[in-house]
């Protein structure tokens, strides 16, 4: 490829080589174009920047942006949005548009935009704010694409009301002012204001596109309304509206969220074109509603068909593992991870840390803890929750304490809730009324029911079961029957039937389904020999048709999960392997001078 010409031919080969530029789809025919460009002295960076941004080569753009001698305000703007909307290097773009202005360079309604939803995905609230108060600073007018995507920056960085106040101020609202806001609420948790604004939308006339269909369907998922997801679903069928792979993600998660699992494989399964996303949604949505073995399945499937899992697969198919126990599955998950370079993926790294965890195998979760090149809270939480509920309570707080030195990351209701619990396993009170009081002198938390709860269960396997009580009485709220039913069970252990009387009366008018609740009462008076009461609270159960629940386990063998309940024999090929199993594990527990407590039988 080469042209040639004097100044009196210049204007036709300038036209040739933009005819050319304009076809070019491949960076090596960019490239080829480029060359011919400079033998003939022609410099149109004007014209080659933003098809480089098109072919999507971000070395190449970069290296060409930094030798162009003097760029304008166009040229700043092609790069921030080919940083922006085609590299998603948001931060080298929030760096361009200060370096543009060192320049005296005066960003417009074109920088802006894209500006702003750099911020956004940074998280940059205040460099938003710098940003828009420049543009009320230099008089700049708000067209229709910069008030959108203020829309957008201030709803994802937390500022919900200052997004709604952006939205109001605009006159004249198109369908996608609309959908910024309605998208913003529901993407950050407001999903009642949601459902309200897309109500507002409707009586003002406008008519819902396939944006404003994902993102109430969202809102709907979190509300668990049915019915209005019902009539979204109608409205797509009455509109003939495609249901292409976002909008039947949405339907799926919509209805998994709701409970309605049939509804969500019945989308699943009518949709004639799957990717990654639909396949996603609907095996977390298996793994949310429990169907663990259903998400396992259907991610086989989903390799069967040929489509490659994603890190959100993966988080997904980690969960139903860490639900059922799957170390076999969960540890191919690992290998998977590590393969396609997944494994330092934070969300990833931490689903893998609560599957190992929930599986015991704790050294494997550390060593993934301590490998992860960067940790947000999740990720502590996980670690030292971990190691708080398998009785490893001197190294949880000891990681508590790591996480404070590091600083990167504060401690929330989550990890103070592990550190607690740490303390309860290992009887420490002391410590457990230091940290408990830790929470909102140092970190400004309000303690919770579940915070309440560690300490009640603390207090009360101390024996100091009064003060337990009386810290009942300081809650902010009622007592649930996951803290009534510790204290009742630690009443029972040490005899002490004034606290006791006082538990169990409260727990059987919030759970009275609970058959626990009357055996531990029946046992404690049985423990003082007063034996009318303790036959009063079994003849008690008996009128409420309250019967135990069987204890429930898994054995895996050969990557085949196995569930079986107390008191039902196995049916299955593998019957006479895993009684023997179980005989041989009795056996050692009897050499380890093991004996079972029966005494709440």
């Amino acid at each position: 490829m080469s042209f040639h010409g004097g100044c009196s031919s210049a204007q036709p080969v300038v036209d040739k080589f933009l005819a050319l530029l304009r076809r070019c789809v491949s960076t090596k025919t960019l490239q080829q174009v480029h060359s011919q460009m400079l033998v003939n002295s022609l410099d149109k960076h004007n014209f080659l920047l933003p098809k480089l941004v098109d072919v999507k080569d971000f070395n190449y753009a970069s290296l060409f942006f930094s030798h162009i001698p003097k760029p304008n305000e166009y040229t700043y703007n092609i790069m921030i949005r080919g940083l922006t909307t085609t590299w998603k290097k948001y931060d080298i773009a929030l760096n361009l548009y200060y370096k543009m202005k060192i320049l005296g360079l005066k960003p417009d309604n074109f920088t802006y935009p894209f500006l702003f939803i750099s911020c956004a995905n940074l998280l940059a609230l205040d460099h938003g704010r710098l940003a828009h108060s420049m543009i009320l600073r230099c008089g700049l007018n708000f067209d229709d694409h910069t008030s959108h995507s203020l829309i957008t920056m201030y709803a994802q960085c937390g500022d919900v009301g200052y997004a709604r106040q952006v939205f109001d101020e605009i006159t004249e609202k198109d369908l996608v002012s609309w959908n910024s806001m309605i998208a913003g609420y529901s993407k950050m948790g407001f999903a009642g204001d949601a459902v309200d604004l897309f109500q507002k939308m409707k009586d003002e006339g406008f008519h819902p596109n396939e944006m404003t269909l994902v993102s109430v369907l969202g809102a709907c998922g979190d509300l668990g309304d049915l019915n209005m997801g019902r009539s979204l679903e109608c409205f797509v069928e009455e509109n003939n509206i495609a249901v292409n792979s976002y909008i039947g993600s949405a339907l799926i998660s919509m209805f998994s969220k709701s409970g309605d699992v049939s509804s969500a494989k019945r989308v699943f399964d009518e949709m004639k074109k799957k990717d990654v996303i639909t396949w996603n949604a609907m095996i977390t949505g298996y793994a949310q509603n429990g169907l663990s073995n259903e998400a396992i399945q259907l991610f086989n499937s989903m390799k069967t068909a040929g489509l490659k899992p994603n890190k959100i697969t993966l988080v997904g198919v980690l969960s139903a593992c860490a639900s059922i126990g799957s170390l076999e599955l969960g540890k191919y998950i690992c290998a998977y991870a590590s393969e396609n370079g997944l494994l330092n993926e934070v969300y990833v790294a931490t689903a893998l840390i609560d599957m190992y965890a929930k599986c015991g195998s704790v050294d494997d979760a550390f060593a993934i803890f301590q490998t992860m090149p960067e940790k947000n809270k999740v990720s502590w939480n996980a670690m030292i929750s971990a190691l708080a509920f398998h009785g490893r309570a001197e190294e949880s707080l000891s990681l508590f304490t790591r996480m404070e030195k590091e600083g990167r990351v504060s401690p929330d209701d989550i990890t103070f809730v592990a550190v607690l619990s740490a303390c309860v396993h290992a009887g420490l009170v002391n410590e457990g009324k230091r940290l408990f009081n830790l929470m909102s002198t140092s970190f400004g938390l309000v303690p919770k029911v579940e915070h309440y709860s560690c300490m009640v269960d603390l207090l009360a396997r101390s024996g100091r079961l009064n003060e337990a009580w009386d810290l009942i009485g300081k809650m902010p709220g009622k007592p649930d029957e996951v803290l009534l039913g510790a204290l009742l069970g630690a009443c029972q252990k040490f005899k002490n039937t004034d606290v006791g009387e006082k538990a169990m009366k409260l727990l059987l008018t919030i759970e009275a389904s609970n058959s626990g609740n009357y055996i531990i009462s029946s046992k404690m008076y049985a423990n003082l020999r007063r034996w009318d009461d303790s036959a009063k609270m079994r003849v008690l159960m008996k009128e409420q048709g309250v019967a135990k629940t069987p204890g429930c386990s898994w054995i895996e063998v050969d990557g085949r999960l196995h569930e079986f309940h107390a008191g039902i024999c196995f049916n299955s090929l593998y019957s006479e392997e895993i009684y023997k199993v179980i005989e041989l594990l009795i056996d050692e527990m009897k050499i380890e001078g093991y004996n079972p407590n029966v005494s709440l039988l």
